[in-house]
C-alpha cells in the first residue's frame, strides 16, 4: 500500500540538488538546443495560428502589438521586428484554395514541433514510452495533443490580454477618485494574474504532456518552482540581452540568435523543473505519483 508524506522545508535543498544532478545527467543542454532549433522553425505557423485564435476575439492589430511587446520585453525590438516582418509576409500571400489547405496542414505540423520535442524530454524525464506502439499513430496523437497546447496557450493569452485590458480601464476610471498609491496595488494584481497563468501552463504541461497520466499531486509544487525560476530568468535574460546584445555578433542573422538563446536557456528551467517534479514526486508521492 503506497504512503504520502507532506513536504517539509527542511528537505528543499536536497531536493534541489539530487534535481540537478539528474537533470544534469539528462543531457539538458543538447535537449534545449532541439527545442531551441525547432522553436524556430515552428515560430511562424505558431505565431500565425495564435494571431488567427486570439484575434478572432480581440482583433489581430490588437494581439500581434500585445505580442511584439512582451517579446520586446524578453528578447528586444530586433527580434520583435524580425517576428513582424515573419507575420507581415505570411499575411501577405495570396493562395489557391490547395495551396490554401497545404499550408494550413503545414502550419498545423510545423507549429507543434517546439511542444512535440517538450513532450519527448518528458517521457524520457518519467521513463516513458509512447501510449501506441504504431509510430505513425503515435506521432500523429502526440501533434495532436501539441496542438492542443496552442490551443491552451491562446486561452491564457487571450484571459491576460482581456485582464490587462480591464485593469489598464479600471484604472484610468480611478485615477479621478483615488490617490496615486493605489495604482501601485493594480500593478501588483497585474503581475498576479500573470504569474498565475504561467503557473498553469506549466503545471498541464507537466501533467499531460508526458505519456504517464501523472497525478495533480505530483506536479504543483515542481510548477510552482519552475514559474519562479521561469520569471526570474526572464528578468535576468531580458536585462542580459538588452545590456550586452549577444546578437549583434551575428549580424543579420542575430534575431534568430536571440530568439534560440531565450529559448534554449528557458528550455533549460522547463527541465529542470520537470526533474525537479519528478524527484518530488519519488520523495512524497512515492509510487503512487502516476494514477
Amino acid at each position: 500500500m503506497t504512503t504520502s508524506q507532506s513536504f517539509k522545508i527542511k528537505d528543499f535543498p536536497k531536493l534541489l540538488v539530487t534535481s540537478f544532478k539528474s537533470w544534469f545527467n539528462g543531457q539538458p543542454f543538447e535537449r534545449s538546443a532541439i527545442v531551441a532549433y525547432y522553436a524556430v522553425l515552428s515560430l511562424p505557423a505558431l505565431v500565425i495560428i495564435i494571431l488567427k485564435v486570439v484575434g478572432n476575439f480581440l482583433g489581430e492589430d490588437i494581439v500581434q502589438g500585445e505580442l511584439l511587446d512582451e517579446i520586446t520585453k524578453a528578447i528586444g525590438a530586433d527580434a520583435a521586428d524580425a517576428i513582424r516582418t515573419i507575420i507581415k509576409n505570411k499575411s501577405a500571400e495570396k493562395t489557391s484554395v490547395f495551396a490554401t489547405i497545404m499550408g494550413i496542414a503545414t502550419l498545423l505540423y510545423g507549429s507543434t514541433g517546439v511542444f512535440f520535442q517538450i513532450q519527448s524530454a518528458l517521457d524520457d524525464i518519467w521513463e516513458q514510452v509512447p501510449a501506441y506502439k504504431n509510430n505513425i499513430i503515435s506521432t500523429v496523437m502526440s501533434r495532436l495533443k501539441s496542438f492542443g497546447f496552442i490551443l491552451i496557450l491562446g486561452f491564457l493569452l487571450l484571459t491576460s490580454f482581456v485582464l490587462t485590458s480591464l485593469l489598464s480601464a479600471f484604472s484610468k476610471q480611478l485615477n479621478r477618485f483615488l490617490p496615486e498609491n493605489w495604482f501601485d496595488f493594480l500593478y501588483v494584481i497585474d503581475f498576479l494574474v500573470s504569474l498565475s497563468f504561467i503557473y498553469v501552463l506549466f503545471a498541464a504541461m507537466f501533467k499531460y504532456l508526458p505519456s504517464a497520466k501523472i497525478k495533480w499531486a505530483s506536479v504543483r509544487v515542481g510548477a510552482a518552482l519552475t514559474t519562479i525560476m521561469f520569471l526570474i530568468g526572464k528578468y535576468l535574460l531580458a536585462l542580459y540581452f538588452n545590456t550586452m546584445e549577444p546578437g549583434s555578433t551575428y549580424g543579420a542573422a542575430g534575431s534568430i540568435i536571440l530568439i534560440m538563446l531565450w529559448v534554449s536557456y528557458s528550455s533549460l528551467i522547463l527541465l529542470y523543473g520537470a526533474h525537479f517534479t519528478k524527484e518530488y514526486a519519488n520523495h512524497y508521492i512515492e509510487d503512487d505519483y502516476i494514477s
